[in-house]
């Protein structure tokens, strides 16, 4: 198979072009277990040299209300007022411990996203 790791820029780009010719590889075949090895290869490299960081608290608020077709009223139930709502997501008023567990638990955001530091608040 003659596989070697991905030590460099290089090495990433020429797993790249070769995992463009495997890609429709045979389910089973030694090209797709070829593309699986530098599927594995290439995924450990983009995750150490492009790491995805979690959205800020309130990219992830407002993405879950759309995703979900909520609107403020229904976030002032979890987080505790109209007034609150407006401040959060204005970047005006950080997340308290309880408002996080709540949006956590009953929109479904992942906590990473809530406890990362928003940019506005600082």
């Amino acid at each position: 198979m003659n596989i070697k790791p991905t030590k460099s820029e290089k090495d990433y780009r020429a797993a790249m072009k070769m995992i463009d010719r495997l890609w429709t590889a045979r389910k089973g075949s030694p090209q797709a277990d070829r593309l699986d090895v530098l599927a594995t290869l290439v995924e450990s490299w983009e995750e150490k040299h492009f790491p995805m960081l979690p959205p800020a608290p309130i990219e992830a608020i407002k993405f879950r209300m759309e995703q979900d077709g909520l609107d403020n009223a229904d976030l002032a139930k979890i987080v505790g007022g109209r007034n609150r709502v407006s401040e959060i997501l204005r970047g005006k008023r950080g997340l308290s411990l309880e408002m996080i567990r709540n949006l956590h638990l009953k929109l479904r955001i992942p906590a990473e996203s809530l406890i990362a530091r928003s940019p506005m608040i600082e």
